[in-house]
């Protein structure tokens, strides 16, 4: 990977404040010895010259990470995932000698993510942040948003109660989820993608966006139902 240079000094000196103080929120605690193979073990092993432990990191979490940014930027922006997601990995690799394995490295992962799309953002004379946006567009590829909304129901914790989010049937169910999703607002949709794309506990979404507990999972639990309500009429046309 190569790096970009950045347009404006200024978003630079905001970027490296945003990544050291999630870095300083994820080690506040006392580092617990990493499990051999483990993500936190890799980026030790990485801050110790081992270069293939960082390719190993990048091949494991690559598309998660390329997922959570392409619909964070929203449509307007979504070209723009490729380059956001190579600033996120350049910002890891940066970080690496101060990174103490205290905390989950997907937690500090997706809240690097989150910092680089808002740092794209920024950088766009006329951009407002449009998260959102639609999610998805008709001509997306072969990659399309279906396998997304499949991955994502999947990946939400379900009980018997939450009916349409336990189970995502059809590509055409998938492209029903993600049109529900669109419809959530802002914080609420940027919470469920966190918990669901990212796996992040409750606790863990608190922290990557900036909020108490308690308001991500309010948020947590406003969005669950309100898929379940706009997901509640689907039937397969």
């Amino acid at each position: 990977m190569q790096a970009h240079s950045d347009s404006d000094p200024s978003i630079a000196l905001v970027r490296e404040a945003d990544d050291e103080r999630a870095l300083a929120e994820a080690t506040s605690t006392d580092a617990a010895v990493p499990a051999a193979d483990s993500d936190e073990f890799l980026m030790h092993a990485f801050a110790g010259g081992d270069a293939a432990a960082f390719t190993r990191l990048y091949d494991r979490h690559e598309r998660a990470t390329w997922r959570f940014i392409r619909h964070r930027l929203g449509a307007q922006h979504e070209g723009a995932a490729d380059d956001v997601l190579q600033e996120t990995w350049i910002s890891v690799a940066r970080a690496a000698p101060r990174y103490v394995a205290s905390a989950r490295f997907t937690t500090w992962l997706f809240t690097v993510a989150r910092n680089r799309v808002i740092d794209h953002l920024r950088a766009q004379s006329n951009a407002m942040l449009s998260i959102d946006a639609p999610l998805v567009r008709a001509d997306s590829g072969t990659d399309s948003g279906e396998d997304d909304g499949e991955r994502w129901a999947d990946r939400v914790a379900a009980d018997a109660g939450d009916g349409p989010l336990a189970r995502i049937e059809s590509r055409q169910q998938a492209q029903a989820f993600l049109d529900a999703l669109a419809q959530l607002p802002q914080a609420q949709r940027e919470a469920f993608v966190l918990q669901a794309e990212g796996g992040l506990s409750v606790d863990e979404v608190a922290s990557a966006t900036g909020v108490g507990a308690e308001t991500a999972k309010t948020r947590l639990r406003y969005a669950k139902a309100r898929l379940r309500t706009l997901l509640a009429g689907w039937r397969a046309r």
